[in-house]
């Protein structure tokens, strides 16, 4: 079985001396929602491009479904949906009348292409506005409608909340969940709001300065964000003895050099100490966490902030 539906080797771009993406390792499970996070310059929609061939990397490789991007061009990319920029349109038709010629374009032959892709993001409501009375968020709805008229296997997504109000942002994140739970499309939206990435993705690529820091799934990022008390003890394994045999305790973790964090029984360090003081165990230190994830985030890249 295909472990991933798109993975790139060493990808790498550089301008002049300048690498724009250094060497970086995608890996995009099937069917979950993978966004790729990072400060406005650093390097995600090079990549995406990249990975849509619309700039040709220095070094390195893609392979999506399987195949190498740009040997197998031809079957690769109409199984992909994206925008990666403002998507252009003739601003004197109708979005419905701009989806009808990119179909012909496309060959599309499912007759109610047109219509799906509109209803889909909620353009379907005003079909003889035309696209030059169209705001920036209802644009950019059309562009992914664009994009999912014949209903892709992967959507690639550049931003594609900028322009929207809160409640079309709302609509969008519905959306994009649907159609990964509900028509199992793979979904890679990069964002600089780690808010919207938080509430969308399943797996987070964090770039920075060009490189991939770090690839993670929520769960696994939301499990090491948890408020805990962390103990360093002399006698890590008889402390969690006896934390088993006294407290009942079970949600802990054991990290190198005799930490122990412990994630229930929180508010209970004195009477965790008390027992292995007890027991002749040193407690060299106890602290007590709950860092946010923008916490994390700003720690992981070095200062500042993401979003």
């Amino acid at each position: 079985m295909q472990k991933w539906i798109l993975e790139t080797k060493e990808l790498t771009r550089k301008f002049g001396n300048q690498a724009a993406v250094n060497a970086i390792n995608l890996h995009v499970p099937k069917g979950r929602i993978y966004g790729l996070l990072g400060r406005n310059g650093a390097g995600k929609t090079t990549t995406l491009r990249m990975i849509m061939g619309l700039v040709k990397p220095t070094s390195g490789e893609i392979e999506i479904f399987g195949k190498n991007a740009q040997q197998s061009a031809k079957q690769v990319y109409t199984r992909i949906g994206s925008i990666i920029e403002t998507p252009g349109f003739y601003q004197n038709l109708t979005g419905s009348e701009n989806l009808e010629i990119l179909a012909r374009l496309r060959g599309i032959h499912r007759s109610d292409a047109v219509q799906y892709a509109l209803s889909r993001v909620g353009l379907d409501k005003e079909p003889r506005k035309i696209v030059s009375q169209y705001s920036l968020g209802m644009k950019q709805r059309l562009g992914i409608a664009a994009a999912i008229m014949h209903e892709p296997e992967l959507l690639i997504l550049d931003e594609p909340t900028n322009g929207l109000d809160p409640i079309g942002i709302q609509e969008m994140r519905n959306f994009l969940v649907s159609l990964c739970e509900e028509k199992h499309v793979t979904i890679i939206i990069s964002s600089h709001i780690l808010s919207e990435i938080e509430q969308l993705a399943n797996n987070i690529g964090i770039i920075h300065e060009g490189k991939l820091l770090e690839e993670i799934t929520l769960e696994e990022l939301r499990k090491r964000n948890r408020k805990h008390v962390e103990f360093q003890v002399t006698n890590d394994k008889k402390a969690v003895m006896l934390m088993e045999r006294h407290f009942g305790i079970s949600d802990y973790e054991v990290h190198e050099k005799g930490t122990i964090r412990v994630y229930s029984h929180l508010g209970e360090q004195g009477k965790l100490n008390k027992v292995f003081v007890e027991n002749d165990i040193e407690v060299l230190k106890i602290n007590t966490s709950e860092d946010k994830l923008e916490d994390y985030f700003v720690k992981l890249i070095g200062g500042g902030t993401i979003g």
